[in-house]
């Protein structure tokens, strides 16, 4: 498949390859609880929002030797999933789904907006081995799902869901990058698909175009911060096509941020660190993350969620951090204006 890069990649790549990025640091504000295990387990967060009540909106969150795990905004944890070796989950309106390494498919989830409870739907059995990441988006009214895997494959799935019984998918698509692939996030207003290539960069794909059409937007080793392993990838969607993509550079402990929009130039890098009191810790080498422009009680611009690797010691106990998007935002604003 050709692969058109981008102006931005280009100024990029003739950027000086050492990495002196300066990242803005912003404060955690509050955590979930611990998983109360040792080991790599926490990996990716969905949040939900409720429709009805903001205040009972949730984050879905995936251990990779459970099933997925549900919180409240205030951090608790509400319910226990164990369906198994989940790896990364999305969710779009009240259905969720889940990566399963363990039975080699697709967990679907509905979330009740009356209880706020969550409900495993059942399981879609995929033929290829091994899925690892995976998002849901609808485009032109219809629900998709994209898989990608180890072996740089994305599989696009549309996706049924009648509210009751088995969910169910069909009329597969495909598209093949070079190396394994993971975080990824559907722009539903835009029909773009934002996928991360671990060891490469960052990637666009029109999903709406005949030819599904990739274009690059960054590389490893650019100079913009971005970094091995290009992990977790989410929107923060505002109004009228703004707000940001925001991606987790795994081995240098900060997320990348762009532009929502074409040519999705870079708006900065920030770290995520303890608060004020030390009360939460700060985070490491984030596996996935989520982000949500949606005003939640106590956040009215939104929440990133982030999952971290050491709390506070690596692979014990690990969680997901809340971060004020506010925060982000008055890093972003410093950063820009100190340029």
């Amino acid at each position: 498949m050709m692969k058109t890069v981008s102006a931005l990649t280009l100024l990029l790549l003739g950027a000086c390859t050492t990495d002196m990025v300066v990242a803005s640091k912003v404060p955690a504000f509050r955590e979930t609880a611990g998983m109360g295990m040792t080991g790599d387990a926490a990996d990716d967060p969905a949040i939900w929002v409720n429709p009805a009540d903001a205040s009972k909106s949730l984050i879905l969150g995936t251990n990779k030797d459970v099933g997925v795990y549900v919180y409240g905004l205030d951090g608790s944890e509400r319910q226990r999933l164990p369906v198994g070796l989940s790896n990364n989950v999305d969710l779009r309106g009240n259905l969720a789904v889940a990566s399963n390494d363990g039975v080699n498919a697709l967990s679907w989830f509905r979330i009740d907006p009356v209880t706020a409870m969550v409900s495993h739907a059942g399981d879609t059995k995929l033929q290829t081995i091994e899925p690892y990441g995976v998002c849901i988006g609808v485009l032109d009214g219809a629900t998709h799902a994209v898989v990608t895997y180890k072996t740089g494959l994305v599989e696009i799935w549309r996706v049924t869901d009648t509210g009751a019984g088995p969910v169910q998918i069909s009329e597969r698509r495909t598209i093949q990058l070079g190396s394994q692939l993971e975080g990824c996030v559907i722009d539903d207003a835009s029909g773009r698909m934002f996928v991360g290539e671990e060891n490469v960069g960052l990637w666009v794909l029109d999903m709406l175009s005949e030819d599904m059409t990739l274009r690059s937007i960054d590389k490893v080793g650019s100079g913009s911060g971005l970094v091995a392993d290009v992990e977790g990838v989410s929107l923060y969607a505002s109004k009228d096509g703004a707000g940001y993509v925001v991606v987790s550079a795994q081995s240098k402990d900060r997320y990348v941020i762009y532009d929502r929009k074409p040519p999705h130039a870079l708006a900065g890098v920030i770290t995520v660190t303890a608060n004020a009191d030390g009360s939460v810790d700060g985070v490491s080498h984030t596996d996935g993350l989520d982000v949500s422009a949606a005003a939640l009680p106590e956040f009215p611009a939104g929440i990133l969620v982030v999952q971290d690797d050491a709390n506070p010691v690596s692979e014990i106990d690990q969680n997901f951090k809340i971060v004020d998007w506010r925060d982000v935002e008055r890093a972003l604003a410093a950063a820009k204006a100190d340029k």
